[in-house]
């Protein structure tokens, strides 16, 4: 009847001592308030009442910074927030160095952002987000690396600015346009004069040519039904004109007189 009680009490110290981790788990075990080994996955076992265990989650984790309202280098007030994914690559130290490592490295990555915000002109948050999201990446990986922690990715989500800024910003980008737009007319301008030069010295080099293109203008006018088209004739037409109507009206009268 002694080893019953005896044998009951065993098997109870070691079912208390029974314990599970998952796949994605991994248990820091203390003995008597010290740090003595990492245990699992799968079914392990710790004294009862001499050994503790914290479990830690090696799964990748998302913390999201909230919306911080903080100023550029060029003194614009900005509402910026970020999301941050990380990973536990040493549970122990994560366990022991750090009281909480999750409030420790949103409060890292908030500060940072703040800071690298800060470092940073307007426009230069605006369109150099992978350059700020790199150089944030490794100043807050740096800092959670002896709590045991891997800073995978970072990256800033929204810029909200004022809307006064973003007036100006619009009236900067049509003032970009216009004058875009301006030099492509004085292009176009330039480009057409140097054509009319060239087609002026090809009509110098060849009269002909330029009573040519008139006749293919009136033609072109003319291909319009309602349009009345005056024909303006040259001078040397005119002038052979009223030479030979003169000489025409002596040859009569000389014809006459005989």
């Amino acid at each position: 009847m002694g080893l019953f009680p005896l044998s009951l009490a065993v098997v109870a110290f070691i079912f208390f001592g029974l314990r599970i981790a998952q796949e994605y788990e991994r248990s820091v075990i203390f003995r008597l308030g010290r740090y003595q080994a990492l245990k699992g996955p799968g079914l392990y076992w710790i004294i009862p009442l001499i050994e503790t265990q914290v479990k830690v989650d090696l799964r990748t984790a998302t913390v999201e910074v909230e919306q911080q309202e903080t100023i550029t280098k060029d003194s614009v007030t900005v509402r910026i927030n970020a999301v941050l994914w990380y990973k536990i690559c040493d549970p122990g130290k994560a366990i022991i160095a750090v009281q909480n490592y999750r409030s420790a490295v949103y409060q890292v990555a908030l500060t940072s952002l703040r800071n690298i915000i800060g470092q940073h002109l307007l426009d230069e948050v605006l369109k150099e987000r992978d350059t700020i999201n790199n150089t944030l990446l490794k100043i807050v990986d740096e800092a959670t690396k002896p709590w045991g922690i891997k800073i995978e990715i970072v990256e800033m989500k929204d810029v909200e600015i004022p809307a006064s800024m973003q007036r100006v910003m619009a009236m900067e980008a049509e003032a970009i346009r216009e004058k875009r737009a301006r030099l492509i007319k004085a292009d176009a301008e330039c480009e057409a004069s140097q054509k009319l030069a060239e087609a002026s010295r090809i009509i110098a080099a060849n009269p002909l040519a330029l009573e040519l293109r008139r006749m293919q203008m009136v033609q072109e006018i003319g291909a319009d039904k309602n349009t009345t088209t005056v024909v303006l004739m040259p001078s040397d037409m005119i002038t052979l004109a009223g030479n030979l109507s003169h000489y025409l009206k002596r040859r009569e009268e000389t014809d006459d007189s005989v």
